[in-house]
């Protein structure tokens, strides 16, 4: 019997946001841009698939040469997480083009002559 039926009103413990690193964790995002990796955490975090986000330049014993940032989630949430970062991918490579739209606003009126 499960404690699916559990009405005594113990509340269930919250599942740390964080995976547990006895857990097999699988690298699914690597940046060397900081905020980059911290937006795509965030991306992660708001579709509800828990991550660890850490520095790269902290495993230089195991990989030399290797910086930046990684992003690792549990093996289970892997096809999901990349599957997510894709489509955002895909999502700003088709706005891309427009990137720029308020830095060529046009001028309405003449700036007053040097004087």
């Amino acid at each position: 019997m499960t404690d699916a039926g559990n009405s005594g009103g113990e509340a269930q413990p919250r599942p740390n946001p964080r995976p547990n690193p006895n857990e097999k964790l699988v690298k699914v995002f690597d940046s060397e841009d900081e905020s980059e990796a911290l937006v795509v955490k965030g991306l992660l975090d708001s579709a509800g698939i828990d991550s660890d986000l850490t520095s790269a330049s902290l495993l230089q014993d195991a990989f030399p040469g290797l910086g930046g940032m990684l992003i690792v989630v549990r093996e289970e949430d892997a096809e999901a997480a990349r599957k997510l970062i894709a489509e955002q991918r895909q999502s700003s490579a088709r706005l891309g083009a427009d990137d720029d739209v308020t830095a060529e606003i046009p001028i309405i009126e003449e700036p007053p002559p040097k004087g």
